[in-house]
């Protein structure tokens, strides 16, 4: 293998030059998408609801001087959206990659939630996702290789102990990256969908440990264990990269073989 080979493989596998922007980027899978990103080149901008976790994030980034940056804002206020545009272009210029992290949940049976929850669960995990995308349309259109990737749920493939509305629309974001990923293909924008099981983060920790619900996940999972957060963001960074410059309108779950369990 010559030297120009090599180079044109080590060229499709960095994040080198592109610019991201990350929602719930202070802890999770978001924190570790962002740290993947960062080691692979990228340039980011955080995006998290409290003012203090994202500047604890960027000044233990900026030691190391790292090109990072930050913004407190609410994705599901139309202000903080606008506020999180307005920092894009203000201190990156431009954008080629957009991951949509952010994400609630109330657990409890359907017939229990109110009209404001179930309102609570659509503006954040769906409606702030498609406004977001639209957005940052005008950045993405621009760059020549953007990628947009949602974090969704095997929640919204098979129904799981999640509650309805959560799994709903988890579900509606597998189409919406359908759409979108048709839609914008002729404008260079690829879009795709990460769908993970249990992953040890401070949302599903609570959950983790309980014996029992540990124990009844684990059993649904082949793998026999719950994923970390750095195997979520390792597929968000390959699917960004241009190694994976032909996978669009794609669905991915990363679950230890759950989806594929059956008798």
């Amino acid at each position: 293998m010559n030297f120009t080979v090599l180079e044109s493989i080590r060229e499709r596998w960095t994040l080198t030059g592109k610019k991201a922007l990350i929602t719930g980027a202070t802890k999770g899978i978001g924190l570790a998408i962002a740290q993947e990103f960062l080691a692979l080149g990228a340039e980011v901008m955080i995006v998290a609801r409290h003012a203090e976790a994202v500047q604890q994030q960027l000044e233990a980034w900026q030691q190391s001087s790292l090109p990072v940056h930050g913004i407190a804002a609410d994705v599901v206020e139309v202000a903080g959206r606008q506020d999180i545009l307005d920092q894009v272009v203000q201190k990156m210029g431009g954008l080629d990659l957009l991951i949509n992290n952010v994400g609630t949940n109330i657990r409890k049976p359907t017939l229990d939630y109110t009209p404001a929850e179930y309102e609570s669960i659509f503006q954040t995990n769906l409606t702030s996702v498609f406004e977001l995308c639209r957005l940052t349309y005008p950045l993405l259109k621009t760059s020549d290789n953007s990628s947009i990737v949602n974090i969704g749920s095997v929640a919204g493939l098979v129904a799981i102990r999640t509650g309805a509305p959560y799994g709903m629309t988890k579900a509606a974001l597998v189409q919406l990256t359908r759409n979108l990923a048709v839609e914008w293909a002729g404008d260079r924008i690829r879009v795709n969908t990460i769908a993970p099981w249990f992953i040890r983060t401070p949302l599903t920790e609570p959950l983790l440990e309980n014996s029992e619900t540990l124990a009844a996940i684990i059993a649904q999972t082949p793998i026999k264990r719950v994923g970390e957060p750095q195997e979520i963001a390792g597929l968000a960074a390959f699917l960004c990269t241009p190694a994976a410059s032909y996978i669009t309108g794609q669905c991915i779950a990363v679950d230890g073989g759950f989806s594929a369990f059956g008798f």
